[in-house]
């Protein structure tokens, strides 16, 4: 199936895929040629595209949309770093020093979560 990856600034990737697994507002997903058309909103974490004989693309999104049709995938995030874009030091750090957000701090969590996508994309554990 046809997958598209972009950003508002850039096409990050374009081709052909086996499956791609994504999370959205509602949960994980993950899609099949032939899957039935949908529209979704993606949540900080990493987007998987199964490229075959090719290595996993791997990138984290940071919000966006996921958009299912007959012609294939189209990924719309705000944001997007492939996986050996990550600057895995710099994302740890954050990560932890954010690991303690308080609720009513929603910059806080939201840059938890975006850390904790970049780490996950790069293969890290946390």
């Amino acid at each position: 199936m046809h997958v598209e990856l972009v950003s508002p600034d850039r096409k990050v990737w374009t081709g052909t895929a086996e499956m791609v697994i994504a999370k959205t507002g509602e949960g994980d997903i993950g899609i099949l040629a032939g899957h039935q058309p949908l529209l979704g909103t993606l949540v900080e974490s990493p987007v998987t595209i199964k490229r075959g004989d090719e290595p996993d693309l791997v990138a984290a999104v940071h919000g966006g949309f996921i958009s299912v049709s007959n012609r294939g995938v189209s990924i719309l995030a705000e944001l997007v770093e492939l996986s050996s874009d990550v600057d895995v030091a710099r994302a740890r750090v954050a990560y932890d020093r954010t690991e303690g957000a308080v609720d009513d701090d929603e910059e806080e969590r939201a840059a938890h979560r975006r850390a904790a996508a970049r780490l996950r994309a790069a293969g890290e554990q946390i």
